[in-house]
C-alpha cells in the first residue's frame, strides 16, 4: 500500500505551492477556531519519545484525540498494530512521533488514514521546517534569495534537514554551520543550494536568518572539539550577530541551553523570534491537521 496522499511525512516530498498553501493558511489561523474547524474530526497522538513544544502544539490545534502513549506502546504492541488499533477506533489521521528514521513512512503503507510525521529519528521534522518558514516569512517578504545559516549539531537534527530541503526549495541560500564532526560535508547533498562550513564567522557573513540548533553535551563526547572550543567557536553572540545584516533574525527550535549555543543576550535580544516560533507551532500546526484532514477548501 502507498502511502495516504494527504500525509506529511517530510519537506523533501513538499512542492512550493503546497508549502505556500500551508503557509498562507497558517497565517488565517486563530487558535480559538480548532474546536469549529475541526470540529467532528478524531486525530490521535502517537508519541513514542517525549515531547513538550511539538506535542503542546498539536494538541492545542485539535479537539477530538486519543493520546496512545501509555497503554499499547507501553504493552509492547508493535507498531503496525497499533496502528490498525488506533484506526478502527475510528481516527482520521495520527501525528507520530518515533525515535526511529523512517517509522512514521513504514505505518503510513499499512493504515488508510493520514499520518503527520512530528519527528522521526535523526530524519525529518516537518512541522518544525514550516512553522519555521512560517516565522521568517512574517519577517522578510519571501524565502528566495535569503541567506539562512543553520549552526549545531546538524548531523543529528532533524529540524535542519527538514529546513534545509524546505528553505532550499523555496530559494533560499542554505548554510549549515558547526564543527566537522557535527556538520559534516556530506550535508551539502542533502538538496541543492546547500553549503557546509565550519568557521560561524564566515557563514554569518551577510546572514538574514541565524537559526540556532540545540547542543546536546553527551554528543560531544569522543568529539576532536570540547564544550569549551564549541562555546568559544560556534556560540550565537551580540558581537557574531553584528556580522549579520543589521535586519537579521534569530531563531531556536529548542529547548535552548543557555550559555552553550546562543548566549542570553541574544536569545532574548529584540532580533530573537524564539518565543514567536512558539506560538506559530499552533498556527502552523492547525494549518497541517486543516489540509491532511480537509477540513478547510
Amino acid at each position: 500500500m502507498k502511502p495516504h496522499p494527504r500525509s506529511l511525512l517530510g519537506t523533501d516530498h513538499l512542492t512550493v505551492p503546497e508549502i505556500e498553501a500551508i503557509l498562507k493558511l497558517a497565517r488565517r489561523m486563530d487558535p480559538k477556531r480548532a474546536p469549529q474547524l475541526l470540529r467532528g474530526k478524531r486525530v490521535v497522538l502517537l508519541f513514542y519519545e517525549p515531547s513538550t513544544r511539538t506535542r503542546t502544539s498539536f494538541e492545542f490545534a485539535m479537539t477530538t484525540l486519543i493520546t496512545a502513549t501509555s497503554s499499547s506502546i507501553e504493552k509492547g504492541e508493535s507498531l503496525i498494530d497499533t496502528g490498525w488499533t488506533v484506526t478502527s477506533l475510528g481516527a482520521d489521521a495520527i501525528v507520530m512521533r518515533h525515535p526511529s528514521s523512517g517509522a512514521p513512512y513504514l505505518l503510513s503503507r499499512f493504515i488508510p488514514v493520514p499520518i503527520v510525521n512530528a519527528g522521526d529519528g535523526l530524519h525529518q521534522h516537518p512541522s518544525q521546517a514550516l512553522l519555521d518558514a512560517l516565522t521568517i516569512t512574517n519577517h522578510k517578504k519571501r524565502l528566495k534569495g535569503l541567506r539562512v545559516v543553520i549552526v549545531g549539531d546538524i548531523f543529528h537534527s532533524r529540524v535542519a534537514r527538514s529546513n534545509a530541503h524546505l528553505l532550499s526549495k523555496c530559494g533560499a541560500e542554505v548554510i549549515l554551520c558547526g564543527p566537522p564532526d557535527l556538520a559534516p560535508d556530506v550535508a551539502e547533498t542533502l538538496a541543492p543550494g546547500i553549503t557546509v562550513c565550519h568557521d560561524l564567522d564566515v557563514a554569518l557573513l551577510g546572514a538574514d536568518v541565524v537559526m540556532s540548533l540545540r547542543i546536546q553535551k553527551e554528543r560531544l563526547a569522543g568529539k576532536q572539539i570540547s564544550l569549551e572550543d564549541y562555546i568559544a567557536q560556534f556560540q550565537v553572540t551580540p558581537q557574531r550577530m553584528r556580522l549579520a545584516r543589521p535586519d537579521a533574525i534569530v531563531m531556536h527550535p529548542g529547548p535552548i541551553v543557555r550559555g552553550l549555543e546562543i548566549a542570553n543576550e541574544v536569545a532574548d535580544g529584540p532580533q530573537s523570534c524564539v518565543h514567536e516560533q512558539v506560538a506559530n507551532g499552533v498556527k502552523t500546526r492547525m494549518a497541517i491537521l486543516a489540509t491532511v484532514l480537509k477540513a478547510v477548501q
